[in-house]
């Protein structure tokens, strides 16, 4: 697995940070917000692409690509694969970002405005479109499998996951190079979520903005980053040596077919979503025992997600931790169902659940246990991770404990 976060540019200080219940969320650096009601978000600071790619090659990509290069460069290092001409036919790249190249897009329109059209850059189609981050990775390793983007909104991380997952389970590839990549912390996003009045405006407490499950929640907080898994085949797995960190075991997906941007309040889409997780996993609700959720700090989200967990778990409900690690990362977006599927991942490896910080005076609608402030430890066998998006997008990834050997 690969990593670039608020809380770290790989994937073992993104961990420590989200153990010790760190924020990543602060005041804006990469524009002046004077004129913004909202001047927080989680930046990746210090993220530098000339340390994973060459200037040329930088200057050539978005800053979402750059960072979807950068933690796939760590996963595959991670995983020690290496491609070359016996597996590159098998091997693939499924990217999800909700944006793309928006930034780029964003500044170069910028350019026309002022300085017409002959001065648009020749980059700015390949740099703007979601598909150019599995583009250039495939090109970079010389990936000859299925190469696509996912754009599924806030799902398109975990749909990219799980379409990765699908093409391994039907034999379509040996092992596929998948997660999700987004950088939006830019002035015409974060302006447009602000007319939606959808994001945090706690702007005297920036490491507090984020607070799911909580009654004082006011919107979401943006997040930028991207995180990478290396999916694979078991036996392929085995056969090359590859230490395996878990099992993935189901992904399920489904629309709420209710309204572009609102979830529906009773929870019905995302509790179709988590069912087919556990079926395709073949899972019982009892079977489950940590839950990473959605939980992005607005207030429809949260309760209509506490409503779908008690309708598929029922009173097992009360029994799952259940946590929100937005509350430290932000919301990455197109990028949250991939940060939080290796989240998920280390939950099982580690023994120790995130915590929910800024959880202080819990909503009386979401009552069920968002382990708050403090991670704890515990044995996690299975963890499922939920990403819900507008448009009513919904996906949950399932994943457990690999019980073979490594040897």
């Amino acid at each position: 697995m690969g990593v670039i976060s608020p809380l770290g540019l790989n994937v073992a200080d993104t961990w420590e940070a989200l153990i010790a219940g760190r924020s990543g969320v602060d005041r804006i650096t990469a524009f002046d917000t004077t004129n913004f009601a909202t001047k927080i978000a989680a930046e990746a600071k210090g993220f530098d692409p000339l340390n994973y790619m060459d200037r040329k090659e930088a200057r050539r990509l978005d800053r979402f690509a750059q960072m979807a290069v950068a933690a796939n460069l760590e996963a595959v290092n991670q995983a020690r694969l290496k491609i070359d001409t016996t597996n590159s036919n098998d091997i693939g790249v499924i990217i999800g970002s909700g944006t793309g190249g928006l930034g780029t897009l964003s500044q170069q329109v910028g350019v026309l405005l002022e300085k017409g059209p002959d001065r648009v850059s020749p980059f700015l189609t390949p740099m703007m479109i979601g598909d150019s981050a599995p583009a250039i990775i495939s090109i970079m390793l010389g990936a000859h499998g299925p190469n696509y983007c996912t754009t599924s909104a806030c799902s398109s991380g975990a749909d990219a996951i799980g379409s990765a997952f699908e093409i391994v389970r039907r034999g379509d590839a040996k092992a596929m190079l998948t997660g999700g990549s987004e950088a939006v912390i830019i002035p015409i996003d974060v302006a447009a979520f602000i007319s939606a009045h959808a994001l945090s405006m706690r702007n005297d407490d920036p490491k507090g903005a984020s607070r799911p499950f909580d009654a004082g929640r006011n919107g979401f907080v943006m997040g930028e980053g991207a995180a990478m898994l290396v999916l694979e085949d078991m036996a392929y797995a085995r056969e090359r040596g590859a230490t395996i960190l878990a099992e993935m075991a189901g992904y399920g997906a489904s629309s709420d077919a209710f309204h572009i941007v609102q979830p529906d309040e009773s929870g019905a889409g995302g509790a179709l979503a988590i069912k087919r997780a556990l079926a395709k996993a073949g899972l019982k609700p009892a079977e489950v025992d940590y839950i990473n959720a959605h939980g992005t700090s607005t207030p429809m989200n949260d309760r209509s997600e506490t409503l779908a967990i008690k309708s598929v778990f029922g009173e097992h409900a009360y029994r799952i931790p259940i946590s929100s690690t937005k509350s430290m990362t932000g919301h990455l977006l197109g990028a949250a169902g991939a940060i939080e599927a290796v989240f998920s991942v280390l939950t099982i490896r580690n023994g120790i659940i995130p915590a929910t910080i800024n959880l202080t005076h819990p909503d009386p609608e979401c009552d069920l246990d968002y382990v708050p402030l403090k991670a704890r430890e515990a044995r996690v066998r299975t963890a499922i991770s939920s990403s819900f998006g507008f448009g009513g997008h919904n996906s949950v990834l399932a994943f457990r404990e690999y019980s073979g050997s490594n040897e």
